[in-house]
């Protein structure tokens, strides 16, 4: 009788297992996620009947810091927010043709949007330029769009425009280049940029490579990859 009071509801373990395996199989193959690619996954998923859904395969691509010519001066710059307006702070480097250390800076520049703040950094490496008497420089930055803005003026936040306008005339007045670069060549620049927010100073300027740059300069110097990982 005891037996019988609880056994009575019960169902054989061979059933529930088949309704656990329907009703995962529901779940399953009602979901967009994908597997690992794996061949655990792939039989797991196979038990329970669900349609196998590989995940998409990365392709890394190796990005090298690229160290200018002879009698050039390369300045990597990048720019930093909190939030789309936020604080946000500007950063740069200034390398020579022997991959040596020239000087650096990071600014701060109080609540900005991420638009102006990508613009600031660039007058600020520029007018810096200028005062160094820099006659051959090689801009780099991992923003499309201010690079664009070196021909087509309309992306510059109109506040920017004088400033804008005296720096293209100083980049008319020199040999002068501006290139594009993934994030992870830009990783000396990117540090400054938060630097800038760290210290929330309006401007500084560094005469010697700060500590925390060693690392990325070094890897820079050497010429060894940063790997940025994409979609096939």
């Amino acid at each position: 009788m005891r037996n019988y009071v609880r056994f009575k509801d019960k169902i054989e373990v061979s059933r529930a297992i088949l309704i656990i395996k329907d009703l995962t199989c529901l779940v399953g193959n009602s979901s967009k996620a994908s597997m690992k690619n794996d061949m655990f996954d792939f039989n797991v998923l196979k038990f329970f009947g669900i349609n196998t859904r590989t995940c998409k395969v990365l392709r890394h691509l190796p990005i090298r810091w690229e160290f200018p010519s002879p009698c050039w001066v390369k300045i990597n710059t990048d720019g930093a927010a909190r939030d789309n307006p936020g604080l946000a702070a500007c950063g740069s480097i200034f390398r020579g043709s022997m991959r040596e250390f020239i000087g650096a800076f990071s600014a701060f520049l109080d609540v900005q949007t991420v638009l102006v703040a990508e613009f600031y950094r660039v007058i600020y490496a520029l007018e810096e330029a200028q005062k160094l008497g820099l006659t051959n420089v090689w801009l780099e930055c991992d923003s499309a769009l201010v690079c664009a803005a070196f021909t087509a003026r309309t992306n510059v936040p109109w506040m920017l425009r004088n400033q804008w306008n005296t720096c293209l005339n100083y980049c008319g007045k020199i040999r002068f280049r501006v290139t594009h670069i993934f994030r992870g060549g830009n990783a000396c620049a990117d540090k400054l940029a938060n630097l800038g927010l760290i210290n929330r100073k309006s401007f500084h300027w560094y005469n010697r490579l700060p500590y925390n740059l060693f690392l990325e300069f070094f890897i820079n110097r050497y010429s060894l990859p940063m790997y940025r990982f994409v979609n096939i």
